[in-house]
């Protein structure tokens, strides 16, 4: 087994008046050549927006991208018609593809949004991009692993151009769970949303990371009540 941190005060940071980000990856302004991505994972931004701020149009192409948003309410549009507001426990995944011309605002005028905005390399480009859009009940389970993302759709997951399976969960103190990846040659990415875990024996507080790859499975205790983590199972092959 090998492990990468990702601790939560190493991560990029920036705050340009109406948004607030931090960087687990290089991305934009941050760039760390010890940090370009964790296989197909390419982004992981924890991002807050002012109310009434937001992205402005802009265009993106072969690129899966996800938006989980955490507090206040996500507003989409694209130009294959899309309109959709994404509030927390929905999940968004964008499959740029061929390419995609979006805008992502704050939907409310003066409360603040939270949200993770993930970015993961494609399998195949070029492909036809595809929007898709679903809520979860990962808010209010406890003591359960709830399966969002999947590249067969198994369980009522949402689709993704990769191999890559995305969870959430919530678990009280004390609860310890085994995780199996998913194919051989995948890693774990594994983010602290709320408290405090353990997992592979490293401590993991609020929004520290880790990436555990070269085994097929992972030891994960919470040591809080409420603990709140976010895994993604994702292939290191990018061949």
């Amino acid at each position: 087994m090998k492990k990468i941190l990702y601790k939560a005060k190493t991560r990029g940071h920036k705050y340009n008046g109406w948004l607030e980000t931090y960087n687990t990856f290089s991305f934009a302004d941050y760039f760390d050549p010890e940090r370009i991505r964790f296989g197909a994972l390419r982004v992981v931004n924890d991002d807050t927006i002012k109310g009434g701020e937001g992205f402005g149009s802009h265009l993106h192409n072969n690129m899966e991208i996800v938006s989980i948003p955490l507090s206040g309410a996500l507003e989409h549009r694209d130009n294959l018609g899309h309109v959709a507001i994404i509030n927390p426990g929905d999940i968004q995944v964008l499959s740029a593809g061929s390419g995609v011309v979006h805008s992502v605002y704050n939907a409310d005028n003066e409360k603040p949004v939270s949200f993770f905005q993930i970015w993961v390399l494609p399998k195949e480009k070029n492909v036809a991009p595809n929007y898709e859009q679903k809520s979860f009940d990962f808010i209010n389970s406890c003591d359960k692993l709830i399966h969002l993302i999947a590249p067969d759709k198994e369980n009522g997951c949402l689709y993704l151009n990769q191999d890559v399976w995305i969870s959430i969960g919530t678990f009280t103190k004390g609860k310890s769970f085994e995780y199996q990846l998913k194919r051989k040659g995948n890693g774990l990415y594994a983010m602290v949303v709320e408290g405090t875990f353990e997992l592979s024996g490293e401590i993991l507080q609020h929004r520290d990371g880790i990436g555990v790859f070269e085994t097929s499975e992972v030891e994960i205790k919470s040591l809080s009540d409420a603990g709140r983590i976010l895994l993604i199972d994702v292939t290191m092959d990018l061949r």
